[in-house]
C-alpha cells in the first residue's frame, strides 16, 4: 500500500504541476473575467426594437424590383404570385413575449431558453416541458430574453441573442458584438428570475418486507445543480437506511458541494468544494472537508466529456467512540483529486462516472476513496430508470472503543426511479 500511496501521490503532484503550468500560461495572457456591461442608457423593449430592425435588414427584403414583377406574368398576363412570394423556409418568427429556436430540420420552437452549457441548449415549451438540444443540431436562435453570454477569453456579454449559422450576435443598446461558434462557451438567461439557474433529480429506492423476515431498506440520491454563463454549483447527496427485525443494520449520508468557475472553454478553478460525512457503522460520528482546486477538461465531445480537478482541503474526522487515550477529533491536511466522466451511451442510456481520491495522515484513514457509476434509462422526458453501483475504501479505519475494527470496503447497489426537473 505504500508503494501505492506512493505512485498516486507522485501523480497527482504531477497532475497538480499540469495545472500550475496551465494557470500560468493562462495569466500570461493577462485575461481576466470581465463583464461588458450596456451602457447605453435603453430599456430591455428598446433594445428589443433594435434587434428587431436588424433582422429586417438582415433578411430578404419585401420590395420587389420592377423587372421581378414582368418575370412572374405567364402566358395569359396574369402574374404568378408564387414566384414572388418569399420561400416559407426563409422566413422566422418575431420574437414577442418568447423565444425561438429552429433546428436544421426546420423545425422551429417556441418557448423560453434556460441555457447553453457543454454543448447542449436546455429549452422550456409549453408543448414539449424542458428539453435538452444537441448544440449541433440547433440552426438558428432568435432570443426575446436578455442573455448572459459567456465568450472565451473571460469576457460576459448581456444582450439580445442572434444565431445562424454558426455566428452569434448580441445586440446592446448602442453596441452589436460578433462571435464564431467556436469561441462562446456557454450562455444563459439575465436577469432576476433565480429559478432559471436551477435543474436536478432525484432518484429514490425503498423496499419493504413482512412475515418470517421483517426488513425494510431506503435509499435516497439527489442531484442539484446551479448553472450560469460562468460558474457551476453542485450539490450531491447519497442516504441509506436499513433495518432487519428492528435492528438497523446501516445510516450513513453523504453531502457533496463543489462550486466551478469557468475561465476559458476547457480551464475552470474551484474556490470551495466541501464534503459532510457521516456513517456510525464505520465508527465516523461527522467528518468535514473544505478545500479548493482548480481542473481542465481532457475530453470535450458530442457523447463524452470527462474533467480532472483537485487541490488542498482540510480534514476534520469526529470518531463515535475511540479506544482510551485516544483523541476522538482529529484535524489534518490532505490532498483531493476527483474525476467525472458522461457518456451518452445511447439515445436512451446515459453512464455517468464519478472518483475521488483523498490522501491523508494515519489518522484520517490515510488513503480514501469514493466511486459512483450510474448507468441512466430514460423512460420518459423528465423520468429515468437508475442503476447505480458506490464503493467506498479507507484503507485505515479507526478502531472503536470496544477494539472492533470497520471493513475497509463498503459497497452498494442502488435501483430506482429518478426524476429530474
Amino acid at each position: 500500500m505504500r508503494v501505492a500511496a506512493f505512485i498516486l501521490l507522485f501523480c497527482s503532484a504531477a497532475f497538480a504541476e499540469h495545472l500550475v503550468n496551465a494557470v500560468d500560461a493562462n495569466q500570461s495572457e493577462n485575461i481576466e473575467p470581465v463583464i461588458i456591461k450596456d451602457t447605453s442608457g435603453l430599456s430591455a423593449d428598446e433594445v428589443r426594437e433594435k434587434a428587431e430592425r436588424s433582422d429586417v435588414n438582415m433578411t430578404q427584403s419585401l420590395r420587389l424590383p420592377v423587372g421581378n414583377v414582368v418575370k412572374a406574368i405567364d402566358k395569359t398576363g396574369k402574374i404568378d404570385i408564387s414566384k414572388l412570394q418569399q420561400p416559407w423556409e426563409e422566413l422566422s418568427p418575431t420574437p414577442k413575449g418568447y423565444d425561438w429556436v429552429e433546428t436544421k430540420e426546420g423545425e422551429w420552437f417556441k418557448g423560453e431558453i434556460k441555457g447553453m452549457f457543454d454543448n447542449e441548449l436546455e429549452f422550456e415549451s409549453e408543448e414539449i416541458g424542458v428539453y435538452t438540444f444537441d448544440f449541433d443540431d440547433i440552426k438558428q436562435i432568435k432570443s426575446y430574453h436578455i442573455i448572459d453570454v459567456n465568450v472565451e477569453g473571460a469576457a460576459t456579454i448581456p444582450g439580445i441573442l442572434r444565431y445562424k449559422d454558426g455566428e452569434f450576435r448580441i445586440i446592446q443598446g448602442d453596441e452589436t458584438f460578433h462571435f464564431d461558434k467556436a469561441h462562446v462557451v456557454s450562455f444563459a438567461v439575465s436577469g432576476d428570475k433565480e429559478r432559471q439557474y436551477w435543474s436536478g433529480k432525484i432518484a429514490i429506492s425503498f423496499d419493504t418486507r413482512r412475515g418470517n423476515r421483517n426488513q425494510y431498506d431506503y435509499t435516497m440520491q439527489s442531484n442539484l445543480k446551479r448553472r450560469t454563463a460562468t460558474s457551476k454549483l453542485l450539490f450531491d447527496y447519497i442516504g441509506r437506511v436499513s433495518r432487519t427485525q428492528g435492528i438497523e443494520t446501516a445510516n450513513d449520508h453523504r453531502v457533496n458541494e463543489k462550486y466551478d468557475v469557468y475561465l476559458t472553454r476547457y480551464f475552470f478553478w474551484t474556490p470551495l468544494f466541501s464534503e459532510y460525512y457521516t456513517d456510525r457503522f464505520k465508527n465516523i460520528r461527522a467528518q468535514y472537508t473544505a478545500g479548493v482546486g482548480i481542473g481542465y477538461t481532457v475530453v470535450k465531445t458530442k457523447v463524452m466529456e470527462w474533467d480532472l480537478s483537485g487541490g488542498p482541503a482540510a480534514l476534520r474526522t469526529n470518531y463515535i467512540t475511540v479506544p482510551q487515550g485516544t483523541d476522538s477529533s482529529v484535524l489534518s491536511p490532505s490532498l483531493e483529486i476527483s474525476t467525472r466522466l458522461e457518456y451518452e451511451l445511447s439515445d436512451i442510456t446515459d453512464i455517468t462516472y464519478q472518483y475521488k481520491l483523498t490522501l491523508t495522515n494515519k489518522l484520517s484513514g490515510r488513503y480514501k476513496h469514493h466511486m459512483v457509476l450510474t448507468f441512466e434509462n430514460a423512460l420518459l422526458e423528465w423520468l429515468d430508470f437508475d442503476i447505480t453501483g458506490i464503493w467506498d475504501h479507507t484503507q485505515i479505519p479507526e478502531v472503536d472503543s470496544n477494539g472492533i475494527k470497520p471493513l475497509q470496503n463498503d459497497y452498494q447497489m442502488l435501483v430506482g426511479i429518478g426524476i429530474e426537473f
